[in-house]
């Protein structure tokens, strides 16, 4: 079963997402009113996904998730949030988060999302995605090998490294090697902008 900690400020909200979660066959181990009881709740509970909100008194959620980013073990921190500005989105990535949600999101929909999240896919909201690759995608990805495009095309379907592999008959290190170098090319921070700008490609 996925285990999910839940982090928000409104304790009805917590309540809220807990019932949907519960409901849905999903574990909330636990929920915390702030980013500083989030990290806290992390080392304790271990749990395999964290939602996140971001605008919370003290430790906000993008410190928050970079604290948790940081840990040896951490689990996948998807931002749920009312704020879909491109700014907004970036800090999250930036700060290590695999995936960016909006509250508005249908229930059942957030459920299915937490499950493909805990299997180390990224998820986002459709309307958080307009303009976060910058330049046109197809120039910014110009500059990649054909087969640096192949590996950040299968990303932006979801793959994981050894699935990658697979599908291109690659060994996995090879594969963490190709996502590598377009990431040092493209000058970005970590595989989840590098599906993304793909996915925006295609």
């Amino acid at each position: 079963m996925v285990t999910v900690l839940v982090v928000d400020d409104e304790p009805m909200v917590c309540a809220h997402l807990t019932t949907i979660l519960d409901a849905a066959g999903l574990d909330v181990v636990a929920t915390a009113g702030d980013g500083a009881e989030a990290v806290e709740l992390v080392v304790r509970h271990a749990p395999d996904v964290v939602l996140m909100d971001l605008r919370m008194p003290g430790v906000d959620g993008i410190a928050a998730t970079a604290r948790i980013a940081a840990m040896a073990d951490p689990p996948t921190v998807v931002v749920l949030t009312t704020f879909a500005a491109d700014a907004h989105v970036r800090r999250a990535l930036q700060a290590g988060a695999a995936g960016y949600l909006l509250k508005s999101t249908p229930p059942t929909e957030l459920a299915d999302l937490v499950r493909v999240a805990a299997q180390g896919h990224a998820v986002f909201s459709r309307a958080t995605v307009g303009g976060l690759a910058g330049p046109p995608a197809d120039d910014r990805l110009a500059v990649l090998s054909a087969r640096e495009r192949e590996v950040a095309f299968l990303l932006a379907e979801g793959c994981t490294n050894a699935e990658v592999g697979q599908r291109l008959h690659l060994t996995e290190a090879t594969v963490k090697g190709y996502v590598s170098s377009a990431l040092t090319k493209l000058d970005l921070q970590n595989r989840t902008q590098l599906a993304l700008l793909a996915a925006r490609s295609r």
